[in-house]
């Protein structure tokens, strides 16, 4: 099994080595390269086409939210997740826009960290529960301000389709939905690919914001 290829974007040379030592020693990962600013990062993505792109938010030159667009734009099926020692909810916000896959704190045990970036390559999402939390509370507040609930045909989703969004919404990982629908995990990966399409999304966490946005969870 090949390793997964792994960027690392941060400001602070001390740190890189840090997260790249602390990952290397996983046998699924494989550090192919360092940046120290978002500019750098993006010409580095583009050269060495990493699978995983591990950034921090507050750099010189660019920041790693603006950064990530362009990253995902060039490499849409490369993960991007942010770091940072702020909670700041606009830049969590804007970096899930942007098309980030995760999103933690700085401040996580190192031996979480490496279980929220094995997860990407099962196709979850790496949030820090502080972040979760923002994040579900956030779609509270959204769901609450939505007086129509959105009917799933609206986005040309099929009930399956809407049945399997509802389940991401929820948090359920690809193989819990396998089980709950009684199908295989390759049909459950068609259609989130089918679902994403549609709605013109690239990850989980944009495909649980618009179910909450929208009220397809109650």
């Amino acid at each position: 099994m090949s390793k997964a290829k792994v960027l690392l974007v941060d400001d602070h040379a001390l740190f890189r080595k840090g997260i790249a030592s602390l990952l290397n020693e996983q046998g699924q990962l494989e550090i192919v390269g360092e940046a120290s600013n978002g500019l750098e990062g993006i010409v580095k993505a583009k050269e060495l086409k990493p699978d995983i792109v591990i950034m921090d938010v507050e750099m010189p030159e660019m920041n790693g939210v603006e950064a990530v667009a362009y990253i995902k734009k060039a490499l849409p099926e490369c993960k991007v997740v942010m770091l940072t020692i702020s909670d700041n909810d606009e830049n969590l916000f804007n970096s899930i826009r942007n098309g980030a896959q995760g999103y933690l704190l700085k401040s996580i045990d190192p031996d979480d960290m490496v279980k929220e970036i094995l997860g990407l390559l099962r196709g979850e999402a790496a949030i820090s529960k502080t972040m979760a939390s923002k994040i579900l509370k956030e779609f509270s507040n959204i769901s609450k301000r939505e007086k129509e609930v959105i009917n799933p045909q609206k986005y040309n989703l099929t009930d399956r389709e809407a049945e399997v969004l509802t389940l991401v919404a929820q948090g359920f990982t690809n193989k819990e939905i396998s089980f709950q629908l009684s199908i295989t995990e390759n049909t459950v990966k068609n259609h989130l690919y089918n679902i994403m399409e549609k709605l013109h999304l690239q990850n989980r966490v944009q495909l649980a914001s618009f179910a909450w946005r929208e009220g397809l969870v109650n």
